[in-house]
Formats: structure tokens, C-alpha cells, sequence
């Protein structure tokens, strides 16, 4: 039967209201049923912390519980992956951070592609990392930390992280090429381990988020040389920036944030990303986001999506050119 083409076009207008209707009420139905928040590390260390926060008010708001699991292994790639060939129905999350999907990835080689598997949903939060000696270390500031490191002109400095590839590895090696410092980089298994040395004496230099030394620091235990990112932070206001300490343009920052598998329904992020960021615009969450040393951000997917690109780009050269592998 043949119909009008006035016909057609009416057609056509209620068969579009009808898809956007289906799709607001799809979007509005979820979520049916528990989310599962993957957490790529073990329990009890900031980034899980961060992600039972966010989780247990997120689960609040949408009114089904945010259940999260912990799936450590690989320097975070076992979890990412997990994620990545998950359904793509929002109902499986990660919660990531810099060090495995834009840093780590340029030498682990995981079988995921960062750029092209995830969803990003938002950033949840950044955090300010920090070089801090051990008091046997004659050095009290950035300046005289440079003209000792150059003192030991055979051996170098040496400076622990907790591994190859993470955010505080490659911003050692980053300092090492805009300062000229003689820096020797020593990788750990964890962080807490490389803490214990610091504090013993036999690492004299460690790069590690502000909330795992802020107190060591308060106390004298450790020397605060300079913080990574732009700005100082509340929690050590004296210690100043790397960029303070003549470092130009120096600016790193270690980030957390929720992704979904690529696919999944971009009226699902949306209201993820919304509900997200009123979590984190709670005045109680974002006391709790400092005092892990987190900053609270709950940018846009696109906003997201554009620092993972950029970081990614960043660090790339950074690997390439200080020929960084894992053995």
C-alpha cells in the first residue's frame, strides 16, 4: 500500500518520539539490579578507599547497591581488562586511575585499548604527589637536593616509587629531564615497602601521593621537598610546588576515575556522571576526598575523555625517551 508522503513524515516524527521515549524510560529504569564498581588493587590504600566512598553514596542516590571488587594483579591491568570486555549496559564499572590506563600501559602492554575500550563516565578526583627524603639526606630544599644529587656524580640519587610505569616513576623522570637532577629511579612492589625504607634511611628520596607521608611529615619523620602539582595543598601548606622551586612548567598530578565498557548507552553515562558529581558535591564527601589527599573534580565523559588522551600522548614520549622497559 502505498501512503502519502504527508503521511510518511508523520510517520517518521512519531516512530523518533517514540525511539527518544523508549530511550529516556531505558535511561530512567536504570539501574534494575547492583552495580559492580571494579577496583584493580587491593583493599585498604587510597584508591580503594576513594571508591567505597563514592560507591556507597552513588548506591544511595540510584538506589541499588554499588557493590565494590577488588581484582588486583598486573599493575592493575587484570581488573581494567575485566572491565573492558564486560556488557556494555552499566552495570560493571571501573574505577581507574592514571598510573594503570595512561602511564602503565605504554609499558605493560595489557591486551586492552585504554583509548578505544572504555566509556569514560567522569574524573573523580586528582591527587597532588610529593618528593620527601629521609632526614639523612642533607638537602632541605628542591635547590640543595639538585647540588647534592650532582655531588654523587657515579651513583646518582636514588628515588623510590611503587613500580615501573606509575605516575611518580615517570614524573622522576620528568624532573630529571626539566631540572638536569641526578636521580636514579628504584621501583617497588608497593608503596608501602618504599615508605618503610625512606623512614629506615636506606632510600633517601620517594615519590608517593600526599596522604601516605602527610603525617610522617608533620611529624619529622620524612623532609618534604616539593609537590608535583600546580598549587600548594591545605594539608602542607609550606611545602611548596616544584614550579615554586625553579622547575618550570612542571605540573603532575595523579588522578582517580570512573569508565564503563566502550558502548555502554550514553544516556547511562550521563546519569552516572550526574550522580556522581552530586556525590562528590557533598560537603562530608569531599572532607573525606581531602583527607585522602583527593581533590574532587566529577568533570564531563568529554572532559574525561580529553585528559586520557592528553596523558596518554604525554607520558607516551616519556617512556620512549628515557627508554623505560620492565626488565
Amino acid at each position: 500500500m502505498r501512503y502519502p508522503k504527508i503521511c510518511l513524515g508523520v510517520l517518521g516524527i512519531i516512530t523518533a518520539i517514540g525511539a527518544g521515549g523508549t530511550a529516556q524510560a531505558s535511561a530512567e529504569a536504570y539501574p534494575s539490579r547492583p552495580i559492580r564498581l571494579v577496583v584493580p588493587f587491593v583493599p585498604g590504600g587510597v584508591t580503594d578507599a576513594s571508591a567505597r566512598l563514592v560507591a556507597d553514596k552513588l548506591g544511595q542516590a540510584l538506589g541499588q547497591s554499588v557493590i565494590v571488587d577488588n581484582r588486583p594483579g598486573a599493575s592493575g591491568n587484570i581488573g581494567a581488562e575485566m572491565v573492558a570486555k564486560a556488557s556494555a549496559d552499566g552495570y560493571t564499572l571501573l574505577l581507574g586511575f592514571d598510573g594503570a590506563l595512561v602511564t602503565g600501559t605504554h609499558i605493560t602492554k595489557p591486551r586492552f585499548n585504554v583509548l578505544a575500550d572504555f566509556a569514560p563516565i567522569t574524573k573523580v578526583g586528582d591527587a597532588t604527589l610529593i618528593f620527601v627524603t629521609s632526614p639523612s639526606v642533607p638537602a632541605k630544599n628542591f635547590k640543595e637536593l639538585v647540588a647534592y644529587a650532582s655531588s654523587r656524580k657515579s651513583t646518582g640519587l636514588s628515588f623510590g616509587s611503587s613500580g615501573t610505569g606509575t605516575t611518580c616513576h615517570l614524573a622522576g623522570e620528568l624532573l630529571k629531564e626539566q631540572a638536569g637532577i641526578n636521580l636514579q629511579h628504584i621501583p617497588y612492589k608497593g608503596g608501602s615497602q618504599a615508605l618503610t625504607d625512606v623512614l629506615g634511611g636506606s632510600l633517601p628520596v620517594l615519590c608517593t601521593a600526599v596522604a601516605s607521608v602527610s603525617q610522617y611529615v608533620k611529624s619529622g619523620q620524612v623532609r618534604a621537598i616539593a609537590v608535583t602539582g600546580s598549587q600548594r595543598i591545605a594539608s602542607l601548606p609550606e611545602v611548596p610546588t616544584l614550579m615554586e622551586s625553579g622547575v618550570r612548567n612542571f605540573s603532575v598530578d595523579s588522578w582517580v576515575g570512573i569508565l564503563a565498557p566502550a558502548g555502554t548507552p550514553p544516556a547511562v553515562v550521563t546519569r552516572l556522571q550526574r550522580e556522581i558529581r552530586k556525590v562528590l558535591d557533598q560537603p562530608e564527601t569531599r572532607a573525606r576526598m581531602l583527607d585522602l589527599g583527593i581533590t574532587p573534580v566529577g568533570n564531563s565523559p568529554d572532559e574525561f575523555a580529553k585528559q586520557i588522551r592528553s596523558d596518554y600522548a604525554r607520558y607516551g614520549e616519556v617512556v620512549k625517551k628515557a627508554g623505560i622497559t620492565l626488565n
